[in-house]
């Protein structure tokens, strides 16, 4: 089943938890609905580096066309966070006929078969939405500071370190 919004007034990204255990969200709001999908921090930061790559050719294509203006998104993600779906597989595509960005997000179904070819034949939900240049900025910013809101990596073999500290293998398993 494919949902599509046209019109998206806000796309973000937030995660709910402590350091070390925090579940990440991605959530968009169109119009009334509000819709959360839980999501991988590495899918985050491909998602956020993807749409940084994607702008960056918007402007040597286009280079007269508007620049993106960047306004922070300190806002939480709207309560309550009702998980729709776990997102599997991502796609990005730029229209240059309406200017804008779409996203699929694809459920993850962990008993479909590798030779499927529908998406949708199996009862898999996608979610597709269209976003503009200046939302994807906002998302790429709020991504990045999520993402380095987590625990700090470790200097000596960049594992993150527990509040509790962590047993490096290259301090000879002392506590750091």
């Amino acid at each position: 089943m494919i949902r599509t919004f046209e019109e998206i007034s806000r796309f973000t990204v937030g995660t709910i938890g402590l350091p070390g255990d925090r579940t990440f969200f991605l959530q968009i709001r169109s119009g009334n609905a509000v819709i959360s999908t839980s999501i991988e921090k590495s899918q985050v930061g491909a998602i956020s580096e993807r749409l940084h790559y994607m702008l960056k050719e918007i402007r040597q294509i286009h280079p007269l066309s508007a620049r993106p203006i960047l306004t922070r998104d300190s806002l939480p993600l709207e309560t309550p966070v009702m998980d729709e779906f776990r997102v599997g597989s991502i796609a990005i595509f730029y229209d240059e006929n309406t200017e804008r960005i779409q996203i699929d997000l694809r459920e993850l179904n962990l008993n479909a078969e590798d030779d499927e070819e529908d998406a949708t034949s199996d009862g898999v939900q996608v979610l597709r939405f269209f976003i503009t240049p200046t939302q994807a900025l906002i998302f790429r910013d709020r991504a990045e500071l999520v993402i380095a809101a987590g625990r700090q990596p470790c200097p000596f073999c960049s594992f993150p370190i527990d509040p509790q500290g962590h047993l490096c293998a290259r301090a000879n398993g002392y506590r750091r």
